[in-house]
């Protein structure tokens, strides 16, 4: 058997596959891609957040392709959850990091979207091959050296490189290569039951593409419009509950929507897909974990290889791109010969980390029921340790991927006038008689950040993304300019 050379291989060709894969060949390194199945395929995870679609998506060149590809537009989420019976919505465009005409994302299928990152990763030059499934991770005493796989025509072959990248998602095996067992949640030890419907009920504009998270008795339901008809529905149970979804799961689903009044009246005229992709209805279960190590010499896990958390905040594919994207710095830094592997890996894994345990600390919070939002939002300004923001602010910038401060990730727009913009927008909402906007305005700390939010973003001024970065942790690194690589602190 021959033996390929390459600097990297990634097994995996979703979000974070393709990711990593991307930026380190735009880096001019040799990049081998191994997916096991062909392109498009169905996948869940379909509700994006701004640090994904206006960072890390502008960072691999595929912005216009995204627009063009004409997914919903989610301004912010809409929540009936806590103590407050009404549904509240947040808006990105709270967040002074989110400003101006990019203060959204998009609802994706799944399908398209990894399809539209894998074909991009192939056109930045890797070497992307579909129908590959890796069957084994090849070591010596002392690090990772690469993989053995099987290819599309079922030959088996193997491949040297200097990183091995395991992007191969939740159900992974490769990842025990690097060490330990997954450490699953016992507070978020749940199970999901998902399908699709045509017909859906939506929110009123301008938020009729935002997620819709409704908490009921059991758990709680997702319903995430992917078109102008079509509709992601999840309800996501407790451990204690999961005899509510075993047997006939459409029977269970039916059950399940019964007990929740808003998800039936949104769903009261829709018919659920039985055909295609969307046709089949799936579960999940044990949705929070994570591994001990995220890497050993030679190897690194990325997105849900690594972790996972409860979806509540859609957070899977911006843990996902996020991780690539530092794993990406890692490996372009030492295959630059500008660090060595531990220094860099360690920045890699603190940083993937601790966003993880950002919004794992901050969904336990938000795990609690009889309190209402204004509580959730002091929650995120307190795990996320913000001492340059409101309350509302930290919680905007939690759940839209942008708690790490990361410029890169920012959807800052330097225009001026834009924030005369959004504080008309503020004032138009806030006199409005929106039944779904109403409850949020009557919050105290809602209407303060409103107030000062066109005065914030006045201070979004050219230049002011150049000021100089400071390390995440003491002693740790920065980010090059580009984004691309880890640079040494050096304080002025």
């Amino acid at each position: 058997m021959s033996v390929e050379q390459f600097d990297v291989v990634v097994a995996g060709g979703g979000p974070s596959g393709s990711t990593v894969a991307t930026l380190v060949a735009m880096q001019g390194h040799r990049v081998l891609l191994l997916e096991k199945e062909v392109f498009p395929r169905y996948q869940i995870g379909e509700s994006l957040l701004p640090s994904t679609v206006h960072g890390v998506c502008k960072m691999l060149g595929v912005s216009e392709e995204l627009a063009a590809a004409n997914f919903p537009v989610k301004r912010g989420g809409t929540f009936r959850w806590g103590a407050r019976p009404e549904p509240w919505t947040f808006s990105f465009s709270v967040s002074p990091r989110i400003t101006g005409p990019k203060a959204f994302a998009y609802q994706v299928e799944r399908a398209k979207f990894d399809h539209i990152l894998l074909k991009n990763a192939r056109s930045k030059g890797v070497d992307v091959r579909e129908g590959c499934t890796v069957t084994e991770v090849l070591e010596d005493s002392e690090r990772i050296t690469g993989v053995r796989y099987t290819d599309a025509d079922g030959n088996e072959r193997e491949v040297s490189a200097t990183f091995v990248i395991d992007a191969s998602g939740n159900k992974s095996r490769l990842y025990s290569k690097v060490g330990g067992s997954r450490e699953y949640s016992e507070f978020f030890r749940s199970l999901a039951l998902f399908g699709y419907f045509e017909g859906g009920k939506r929110l009123p504009e301008p938020y009729s593409g935002n997620i819709l998270s409704v908490a009921f008795d059991s758990g709680w339901f997702w319903y995430i419009p992917l078109s102008d008809t079509l509709t992601s529905v999840g309800a996501v149970v407790r451990r204690e509950d999961a005899d509510k979804i075993q047997g006939d799961r459409e029977s269970a689903l039916n059950a399940l929507i019964a007990e929740c009044p808003l998800i039936s009246e949104y769903l009261s005229g829709a018919t659920r897909v039985t055909s295609g992709n969307y046709g089949e209805l799936r579960v999940r279960k044990d949705y929070s974990y994570q591994q001990p190590s995220y890497w050993r010499p030679g190897m690194i896990l990325i997105g849900d290889a690594a972790c996972f958390v409860d979806p509540v905040f859609s957070s899977g594919v911006h843990l996902a791109t996020y991780s690539a994207m530092l794993a990406a710095r890692s490996i372009n830094s030492v295959l630059d010969g500008d660090m060595d592997e531990k220094t860099a890996l360690t920045e890699f894994e603190a940083r993937y980390r601790r966003e993880y345990s950002v919004y794992y600390e901050f969904l336990v919070a938000f795990y609690e029921m009889h309190v209402d939002e204004e509580s959730y939002f002091w929650s995120a300004k307190k795990v996320t340790k913000d001492v340059e923001h409101t309350e509302i602010e930290s919680f905007v910038d939690l759940v839209g991927g942008l708690s790490s401060g990361e410029a890169v990730l920012a959807a800052k727009t330097r225009i001026a006038e834009h924030s005369a913009e959004f504080a008309a927008a503020v004032d138009q909402m806030a006199g409005g008689d929106d039944a779904n906007m109403v409850p949020l305005f009557k919050s105290h700390v809602v209407r303060q950040v409103m107030q000062e939010g066109g005065q914030e973003q006045m201070r979004v001024v050219l230049g002011e993304d150049a000021e100089p970065e400071l390390p995440l942790f003491p002693g740790g690194l920065v980010t090059s300019p580009d984004g691309m690589k880890w640079l040494p602190h050096r304080p002025v």
